[in-house]
């Protein structure tokens, strides 16, 4: 690694302490620099000019390097030797690691060489797998660093029922005070709910969420580190890479969908010496309850969840292919297809089909052998530099809320259009605000503080649970109980109550099909992946026994008539004609699903639904469920 040299990159989610960094690299003479949306123009020329040793940055922003007109990426990489992937296994697990492993592949070649690649993480239940994905097409001697973990005092874990999120308010902020508190939930709109609660009790509180402007977060977090009585409410964005300085306590509202998100927030807390690591969660639904006490139940066993890259990533290729054309100008479609086949985001037959779509679309157009940016590319994706076509995540369209010069964030459009009686008050940063105008056009609502309570609004995704989880939740119904937690009596009487109503449809060795308030369900406890598969199994023999074909993580609704016998024998039936493993059953694909796949507009149509339909579907869960009895309940 040469002076000045852009010797190593580390690849991360969160925007991470540039002076820690720049401290760090400083030990050694070398110079760091960050670079992500957010860098300002001077920054990045600076860094053009002035190449660092070390980059913090992201996938998006190197392959936006890789492009750009304005920097000289050859120079700028020539030299590049190593790169390190911090919190690895938050890349993996979408398409997020694919584009960076398609990315690592193209700064290789401009380097001249095969680099390091490093993956950082403390929660990975494959590591070996892992480790051999983030390789790429580099097949050398690989070796997993795992230190054995010294003892140490056993985590506090505690599970309550809080009932509502007012509740939950009130116990955040009558325990543990004179700490500095970290609380989870899984929303952005549970998030201010709870940051308004607590203010409105007098906690000094501070809020963290994609949708707050980058500004806002920085306040926020700042202030937080450099405090001391006070509650941090945040949605995963604090779970990775952004240090918000030494916590005490580490509190979760409702519950995540992993077993690994628990271990990466529990790992928040416990870092000074004499410490212990904690985590209190604190259900407001029957849901959550069961969920947390799902998670502790898999956490007592050791269970980790391994980490899988989705299933065919043919999105990511055909994405790839305009990206190498708009990086080299022009391109052979063979030499693209070699390396994009090697590191298995497409076979040869697929992405040929994509290559020749891609030609018969004008996304791109051919001369004498080599392909180029074609009109419709050009036309879709050229605004703004391409920008657009450097990410493979979407996001939602939201309006840009903004308090006299200052962005405080964003939310979803329908929040500003929805009827209400009197002014229109809504809730961002933990604060009410009063809209006072909305620019359509430029997407941006006005708004100056209230005093009244507001609302929030964004667009989600349902949550899926794994296979593992939700038979978690199964065997918490039956009357497993974590031992490794704390449950207070709130947590254990509304357990035994749902035992109780549940004990109808749970069995030890079988799924159930009962009735209920006059609607018919089979309770397979399998999650959404192996409903969706095992929905279209019955679809495809028997499509008299569903409702309209509604499925959720726990169960599969039936029509009124449905009965066991009838379920086995159609289970019996899809096995006999797609083998036991199901393995020929494709879910059908929505429009709306269609429309999600970012660039689903450069694969064939067919192409497109396979991708969703193989991502969509737990196949595994799904022969498991299919290979036990059906009881009646």
């Amino acid at each position: 690694m040469t002076q000045g040299a852009a010797g190593c990159t580390r690849v991360q989610t969160g925007i991470a302490s540039r002076e820690s960094l720049a401290t760090y690299a400083g030990w050694l003479g070398r110079e760091a620099s960050v670079r992500h949306g957010d860098t300002a123009a001077g920054a990045r020329r600076r860094q053009a000019t002035s190449r660092p040793s070390v980059l913090l940055t992201t996938p998006e922003s190197l392959e936006a390097m890789l492009v750009s007109t304005l920097l000289d990426a050859p120079g700028m990489f020539g030299d590049l030797r190593a790169v390190v992937v911090d919190e690895v296994h938050a890349f993996a697990g979408d398409d997020r690691g694919w584009h960076l492993l398609a990315v690592l592949e193209r700064l290789g070649a401009l380097a001249g060489r095969p680099l390091q690649r490093i993956g950082l993480s403390a929660t990975v239940g494959n590591p070996d797998a892992l480790l051999e994905w983030l390789q790429g097409r580099e097949r050398s001697r690989r070796t997993v660093i795992a230190p054995p973990i010294e003892s140490s005092a056993a985590p506090e874990l505690a599970l309550d029922h809080v009932g509502n999120v007012g509740n939950a308010a009130k116990v955040v902020n009558g325990i543990h005070l004179g700490d500095k508190r970290l609380v989870f939930a899984d929303s952005r709109k549970t998030v201010e709910g709870l940051a308004v609660a607590l203010r409105g009790l007098g906690t000094q509180t501070y809020v963290s969420h994609s949708s707050l402007s980058v500004d806002e977060r920085r306040r926020a977090e700042t202030a937080f580190a450099e405090a001391r009585d006070c509650v941090i409410v945040s949605t995963s964005t604090l779970e990775l890479g952004i240090d918000v300085g030494d916590l005490d306590r580490v509190v979760q509202l409702g519950a995540p969908n992993t077993v690994a998100s628990v271990l990466q927030r529990l790992g928040r807390t416990g870092r000074r010496p004499g410490s212990t690591r904690n985590l209190i969660f604190l259900a407001s639904e029957d849901d959550e309850l069961l969920r947390a006490a799902g998670l502790l139940l898999l956490l007592d066993e050791g269970f980790v969840e391994p980490v899988v890259a989705p299933p065919e990533p043919l999105h990511v290729a055909a994405q790839q292919l305009l990206g190498s054309a708009l990086q080299k100008g022009r391109i052979s479609l063979a030499e693209e297809s070699s390396w994009i086949c090697g590191l298995g985001l497409a076979d040869e037959g697929r992405l040929a089909e994509i290559c020749e779509w891609l030609v018969e679309t004008s996304h791109l157009d051919t001369d004498q052998g080599l392909a180029f940016i074609g009109p419709r590319a050009e036309a879709r994706y050229g605004r703004r530099n391409f920008m657009d076509l450097l990410a493979v995540f979407t996001a939602a369209p939201e309006v840009v809320v903004v308090h006299g010069r200052r962005e405080v964030g964003s939310v979803d459009p329908m929040l500003l259009v929805a009827k209400v009686t009197g002014p229109r008050i809504i809730a961002l940063a933990g604060r009410p605000w009063l809209v006072t105008h909305i620019d359509w056009r430029r997407r941006r609502a006005y708004v100056e503080p209230s005093d009244r309570a507001g609302r929030s609004r964004w667009t989600g995704e349902p949550r899926a649970y794994s296979l593992e989880l939700s038979d978690a939740v199964r065997r918490v119904l039956l009357g497993a109980t974590p031992v490794g937690a704390e449950l207070t009596t709130r947590a254990i009487n509304r357990l035994g109550s749902l035992r109780e109503q549940y004990r109808h449809r749970v069995a030890p060795d079988a799924s159930v099909v009962t009735e209920d308030d006059g609607r018919v369900r089979w309770w397979t406890f399998a999650g959404a992946g192996a409903n969706a598969a095992l929905t279209a199994a019955l679809d495809a023999v028997a499509p008299d026994l569903l409702d309209q074909g509604t499925f959720g993580n726990l169960n599969i609704a039936l029509r009124s008539d449905a009965t066991a016998v009838a379920v086995g024998s159609a289970v019996r039936q899809a096995r006999a004609e797609f083998g036991s493993d199901l393995v020929g059953v494709m879910p059908p694909v929505s429009e709306q699903a269609l429309a999600k796949l970012k660039f689903a507009e450069l694969l064939p149509p067919h192409l497109a639904l396979g991708t969703l339909s193989a991502r969509s579907t737990d196949r595994r869960g799904a022969a498991l469920v299919a290979g036990r009895p059906v009881a009646g309940g």
